[in-house]
């Protein structure tokens, strides 16, 4: 399979659409050119030996519809009828579905795909709306070249993260986990809000990842697999293998200027994609959701022009921040208006809600009254505070510079 990942691009000179950053976004907007405009040449560029990195993606089950859903099904490594969360005052199980996609069953699903247009080990120098130059002095002539690099420069973007660090490992007893829990907040509250992350993939193997709602984005790994060491000790699991390690950070939105975000991917003029457009969960920084959606909105671009591709984008991208506001509002009550060790108590409030209203929540598809009834009853923070952090202004030139 590797041989065929990094085979050379069959086609000499220009393509029509070059691709830089085999990540997830990246991915999914080359196989769905393959699937829906296979008469499209693309070429998909990889710094690293092989496409697809190595993480986890997860989602909940409505957060697509279902059209997109179903192109994206062969993609789903793991798939579980509930989710559990943990506080200190409570448990809770909710009964809707929960999926990820791994790095092996995203590079399994889309290999059939993505054989020989993808180009591995090119890391890339410099691009251009129409070129693309490798470090290696390369130029590649494309039609249209879209940036699916990352998160890129931030200016315009007040930001806050979500970090992580995380062990997938097999038990040498049946671990007893058998949904996925998406926040273990019983652990000691440290660096904001800290809760563990269960994703059972086998009675025996399961990932654990230590993960914090923090101000800044520096992990300390040593650090963190001290407190994975001690948190899979005190569950009382013996580790019969290690199989790997993961970890990553994630943007949450606070606020923005989005005009000064857009101006300065402007200014370049090439297309962006994936959380480099801002095209993730406010909240949670989940990023699969949003990069499948795009990929649909690519695929179906009668124009696949540099220029038409980046006002589409933009045009998108533009729409979802503004539906989005209500969730950057939270977002300034859970980091500024509560002190880092009490985040807790405003995640513990939120999942005290009516499940279905946490689904739209995360599926960023809340109505007016579902805003209003997640404000409502006695706030988990000083209502002072939370009347200054709803008011605050981003520090524009401190933070996202």
């Amino acid at each position: 399979m590797q041989e065929n990942h990094n085979k050379p691009h069959p086609m000499p000179g220009a393509v029509d659409v070059l691709i830089a950053g085999g990540g997830l976004s990246g991915c999914l907007i080359a196989a769905r050119l393959r699937q829906v405009r296979p008469e499209i040449r693309v070429l998909l560029l990889e710094q690293s030996a092989e496409f697809g990195g190595n993480h986890t993606w997860s989602f909940h089950e409505s957060d697509l519809a279902e059209r997109i859903g179903g192109w994206m099904a062969p993609l789903v490594a793991h798939r579980w009828p509930a989710q559990t969360v943990r506080f200190p005052s409570y448990s809770r199980t909710l009964d809707y579905g929960y999926r990820s996609v791994t790095s092996d069953s995203l590079r399994a699903a889309l290999h059939p795909l993505l054989d020989g247009i993808v180009r591995c080990n090119a890391a890339v120098r410099a691009l251009a709306p129409r070129r693309a130059t490798l470090e290696d002095g390369t130029t590649i002539d494309a039609r249209a070249v879209i940036d699916c690099r990352g998160l890129g420069p931030t200016a315009g973007l007040w930001l806050a993260y979500q970090k992580f660090r995380g062990i997938e490992i097999t038990t040498q007893t049946p671990h007893g986990v058998t949904e996925p829990v998406i926040m273990d907040a019983t652990v000691p509250q440290l660096d904001g809000y800290r809760f563990v992350y269960l994703l059972p993939f086998s009675r025996h193997r399961l990932l654990v990842e230590d993960t914090y709602y923090a101000d800044d984005a520096a992990i300390d790994g040593g650090r963190l697999d001290e407190r994975l060491a001690a948190y899979i000790e005190d569950a009382g699991w013996r580790i019969a293998s290690v199989l790997r390690h993961e970890q990553g950070v994630l943007p949450i939105t606070l606020g923005g200027d989005i005009d000064r975000f857009w101006r300065e991917r402007a200014r370049e003029g090439t297309p962006v994609a994936g959380l480099r457009a801002g095209l993730f969960h406010p909240t949670t920084g989940y990023s699969l959701p949003d990069a499948a959606r795009l990929a649909d909105l690519i695929a179906e671009q009668r124009d696949l022009s540099s220029g038409a591709l980046f006002s589409a984008i933009e045009t998108h991208a533009r729409r979802l921040w503004r539906e989005r506001r209500f969730y950057r509002s939270l977002n300034r009550m859970l980091f500024r208006a509560a002190e880092p060790e009490q985040r807790w108590r405003v995640l513990q409030r939120f999942y005290s809600l009516p499940a279905p209203l946490i689904a739209r929540f995360y599926a960023a598809q809340l109505t007016r009254l579902g805003q209003a009834r997640i404000l409502t009853g006695r706030p988990p923070v000083p209502i002072s505070a939370a009347l200054r952090a709803l008011a605050a202004r981003p520090p524009m030139d401190e933070e996202t510079a």
